[in-house]
């Protein structure tokens, strides 16, 4: 495309620029390059500085008045509300019809600041009196697959000391958030009395400096722990300014150029950083080293509850053919009598709680990851076995069952591989019906035939009868009489009337 522009094509370039729009959309608007409007914006830029010199009054002149002097205080409320030119010059566009362009609001609130500096008022806590929060970007975390994982960092601070406590944590909710605090005032061993935070959607629904809407579950918390949660005023990053640096000193000193492949690597770390690294520094501020502050300060913290505040989600759960219920796309067993039923299910970070609806105790499984599964003690039995591990166990069972069941079911599988633990299976099953000889007999004929079937063992045992157990024969017992002891005399025979006393005599 030319490098020379038509004048229109230069004059639209001007308004839309005075309008607010990109340099990308300039171009694609007008159909040229955007490094071409870019150009002409500068240009444009140039010679409107050069006029405004031109325009200042030296030393006794009036000069021309700026558009923006009539716009004065409505400018100055922007700037105390924390709005930069290119807000207010929007502002002034929209609600008083400002025809200025966005580069006079731009040197008119340049010259206000510099007549009128703001002042930073610098604040200090006594001991005890105020912990500031903030997050940070922390690691890749990459898994041995070398799957990375982005994980958030963590950082308390307590204001008077500066003594802090760092937590890597893989989401920015409500519960990880809530944990991480409750983790860092157990190490701290006490609660300070307020807890400054940003407006984070963990901590914060609707944030307002008068009256925010805090999030009911970390309200709950401040009661729990007797600490009054104090949000900021939104984008003044100031009024956190201890922990500010103090996350950059976190990211910096204790992360810079390491590597983790779990959080509680990466956390173990944080741990033994902040007791060897962090304590041990003579603060630049304080100019005291932050354990011998920390000391000082502990004292005046507020004596932690006895129990950690209880923060869990909850609801029903549908009982899944399987007998796994769903937890945030976690799968968890329950005993299969409850399939097809509703349960009802807490969890948090760490665990998963099932009840039936009278809420009595199901189960509990220690969380797993999206898509993984956990399997319950009592369950139908214990873990998944692994084709090795199951080929191993029906070999034993087949070993109780006789030496010739062991001898066939090994070449079965020596001749017909995994496809044959089915077949094992169903010899095994066979011992509901038939005695334990019985098929013991059957896998010794089918061994010598060369059979590696089911239906071999099958057929063998319907061709062989019963086998009845053969008890020996008694000569003698000792509850049973000889049978000579029944002979009878032929003279008894002759007396047609004998008396006892005559078998006795015999």
């Amino acid at each position: 495309m030319a490098n020379n522009l038509k004048m229109n094509n230069i004059g639209a370039i001007r308004t839309l620029h005075e309008q607010g729009w990109s340099n990308r959309q300039i171009a694609q608007t007008l159909g040229i390059d955007r490094d071409t409007v870019g150009r002409h914006i500068r240009k444009l830029a140039a010679s409107t500085d050069e006029k405004a010199n031109a325009a200042i009054p030296t030393a006794g002149s009036a000069g021309r008045k700026s558009q923006c002097e009539v716009h004065a205080e409505f400018i100055r409320e922007g700037l105390e509300k924390g709005l930069s030119a290119q807000r207010i010059w929007q502002d002034l566009v929209e609600e008083r019809q400002f025809g200025g362009a966005y580069e006079s609001v731009k040197r008119f609130v340049q010259q206000l600041r510099a007549s009128h500096p703001q002042r930073f008022w610098r604040m200090e806590c006594a001991p005890g009196e105020e912990v500031q929060v903030d997050f940070g970007t922390g690691h890749w975390l990459r898994s041995a697959k070398g799957r990375p994982r982005k994980s958030h960092v963590l950082r308390m601070v307590l204001s008077y000391s500066r003594k802090g406590y760092t937590e890597m944590v893989l989401r920015q909710d409500t519960e990880s958030f809530i944990r991480s605090l409750e983790n860092g005032f157990r190490s701290f061993g006490g609660a300070s009395l307020t807890l400054v935070l940003d407006n984070l959607k963990a901590g914060v629904l609707q944030a307002d400096w008068f009256d925010p809407q805090r999030n009911p579950k970390l309200a709950e918390f401040g009661r729990h722990y007797r600490v009054a949660i104090l949000p900021t005023r939104p984008k003044m990053p100031r009024h956190k300014g201890k922990v500010e640096n103090g996350v950059n000193y976190a990211q910096a000193n204790a992360l810079k150029g390491r590597s983790f492949e779990t959080v509680l690597s990466a956390n173990e770390h944080l741990r033994h950083w902040e007791a060897s690294v962090a304590d041990l520094r003579i603060h630049g501020t304080t100019r005291q080293q932050v354990r011998e502050r920390f000391l000082a300060e502990r004292p005046h913290l507020q004596i932690l509850p006895a129990g950690l505040f209880p923060c869990f989600a909850e609801g029903q759960r549908h009982v899944h053919r399987d007998s796994y219920v769903e937890v945030e796309h976690g799968y968890y067993q329950v005993p299969c009598e409850h399939i097809g039923k509703m349960l009802w299910v807490r969890w948090d970070a760490r665990m998963v709680w099932v009840f039936d609806l009278a809420m009595k105790a199901v189960c509990s499984h220690l969380r797993v990851e999206r898509g993984r599964f956990s399997k319950s003690l009592g369950a139908q039995g214990g873990p998944c076995r692994t084709l090795a591990e199951s080929q191993a166990y029906y070999m034993r069972q087949a070993a109780r069952l006789g030496v010739h069941v062991e001898a066939w079911a090994l070449a079965v599988f020596e001749n017909r591989g995994i496809e044959g633990l089915r077949t094992i299976q169903g010899v095994i099953q066979l011992a509901r019906t038939h005695g334990a000889q019985q098929i013991d007999q059957a896998s010794q004929h089918a061994l010598a035939q060369g059979q590696w079937q089911y239906r071999a063992i099958k057929e063998a045992l319907r061709q062989k009868p019963h086998l009845q157990t053969t008890m020996p024969f008694l000569e003698t017992h000792p509850l049973i009489r000889d049978m000579d002891a029944y002979a009878v005399t032929p003279d008894l025979f002759d007396n047609p009337n004998p008396s006892p006393r005559d078998f006795s005599a015999a």
